[in-house]
């Protein structure tokens, strides 16, 4: 028999790629993790991980196990929120980015019931630590089309859109450094304009981008939503992105869940800013 603790760390292996990220999502010591792995790999009577002095990576047996212990914890999940009926006690983490976030945190603190723990978490780490479980409800925001994903259910927030903040024949022109999600776009509409700014600086997060933007430092293409709280002239783009709310299918029936994400839909007050859904 298969032991269903052992099982949600192979699962949790197969969303994050490694032993340390693991034991950092799980609070288990890397080599309590790594015990426990080899354990299951008994109980399974074959390999599943390969492991090296310094890494470890799935086999094909470990790959197909670790599908169908995202299944089995999603039918556990489904159980538990059957058996649950009307109870939205418990303890909720929800995911977002952090421009939505002062939207949304006023909005949970008013909620009865669930004990809300909130983190910021962007793209694709929110969605592996939502399918690992360390998240219930991820706040995302998508600056492309996304594909649909079986395990998971969209809900769209909000559309957000994109314009030029500052004066666009401004010579400095602010971007996110390249691994950011909104980097892609935002050259793609620069390109479009013909934009070939002298100087461009990188600078992590939005709301940084929006404050240089506010205080005359150069251009940027940015979300209507990071300028709430500036003061600066904007130009459509015609552009925009799109924010989701994603939970795991499991988990549509939790009670809490739903309370969290009801609260996330209804109740969130975007303004002007950008379009609620």
């Amino acid at each position: 028999m298969l032991e269903l603790r052992r099982l949600a760390l192979l699962h949790h292996f197969a969303a994050m790629g490694s032993i340390a990220a693991v034991a950092a999502a799980t609070g288990y010591s890397p080599s309590a993790v790594s015990q426990q792995l080899a354990v299951l790999e008994k109980e399974a009577g074959v390999a599943l991980l390969e492991r090296t002095p310094r890494s470890a990576v799935l086999t094909e047996a470990g790959q197909r196990l670790a599908k169908h212990a995202a299944t089995v914890l999603d039918a556990v999940e489904a159980a538990e929120a059957d058996l649950a009926t009307a109870d939205t006690t418990g303890r909720i983490t929800i995911s977002t980015i952090p421009s939505v976030a002062v939207v949304v945190a006023p909005r949970l603190v008013t909620l009865q019931g669930p004990q809300i723990v909130l983190r910021q978490y962007i793209d694709d780490e929110a969605l592996n630590r939502l399918r690992s479980r360390e998240i219930d409800i991820a706040v995302v925001d998508a600056w492309r089309p996304v594909d649909p994903e079986p395990d998971l259910i969209r809900t769209e927030l909000m559309v957000d859109p994109l314009v030029i903040a500052g004066p666009a024949d401004h010579p400095t022109w602010l971007v996110a450094p390249p691994d950011q999600p909104s980097r892609g776009i935002v050259e793609t509409i620069m390109a479009e304009r013909g934009v070939r700014p002298d100087t461009r600086w990188e600078f992590m997060g939005l709301s940084t981008i929006a404050s240089l933007v506010a205080a005359g430092v150069g251009a940027a293409v940015l979300p209507q939503l990071a300028l709430r709280h500036v003061d600066v002239p904007t130009t459509p783009t015609g552009r925009s992105r799109r924010i989701d709310a994603v939970i795991r299918a499991g988990s549509r029936n939790r009670p809490a869940v739903m309370a969290v994400l009801d609260t996330v839909l209804n109740g969130a007050a975007f303004g002007s800013a950008a379009r609620p859904l």
